[in-house]
């Protein structure tokens, strides 16, 4: 098939991921524990607590961090260009999503203990109402940002295939 621009496909022809993301070790509450005791900046210089706990529990760490990209195990966010899909094992199988135009707004929630990993809660909402969230995803301000530029180009489209669907009075 060719493309107009390559890797880009109408979401009306198929499915094409835009972007993955894997959720860091905030998403998990040991995770969020340890961030909030890694942010103790008591001390002197870098010897810090906070340093000096991120040190002892770096094993919890790597253990944290492993299920996320282990296969098998491992889970990510996926955006396309029709949907979010958060995904789980080797084969990325789905375990739920969201069509691009079931929200409105993403505003990034900040959990304590998620600051100290760079990273935040995606909160899709429709309305009032909170309709998605993607726990732990590391710069969220980005996979963010990549989901509503998703979100409105999925929309633009669907309004204009509606419009040509409707036949133009003579």
């Amino acid at each position: 098939m060719k493309q107009a621009i390559p890797g880009m496909s109408s979401s009306a022809t198929s499915e094409v991921t835009a972007m993955i993301v894997w959720p860091s070790n905030a998403a998990h509450g040991i995770g969020r524990t340890l961030g909030q005791l890694y942010a103790i900046e008591a001390g002197v210089s870098f010897l810090t607590v906070g340093n000096l706990i991120a040190l002892l529990t770096s094993p919890i760490g790597i253990l944290i961090y492993l299920s996320h990209v282990l296969p098998g195990v491992g889970t990510r966010y996926r955006l396309t260009n029709r949907r979010v899909i958060v995904e789980r094992g080797l084969t990325g199988a789905p375990e739920r999503s969201i069509e691009l135009d079931r929200f409105d707004r993403i505003e990034v929630v900040v959990r304590p203990g998620q600051a100290w990993y760079a990273a935040g809660d995606l909160v899709f909402s429709m309305g009032d109402r909170e309709s998605f969230r993607l726990k732990g995803v590391s710069r969220p301000e980005a996979f963010k940002a990549a989901c509503i530029k998703g979100m409105m180009t999925y929309t633009g489209i669907k309004k204009i295939q509606e419009r040509q669907a409707i036949p133009v009075p003579a």
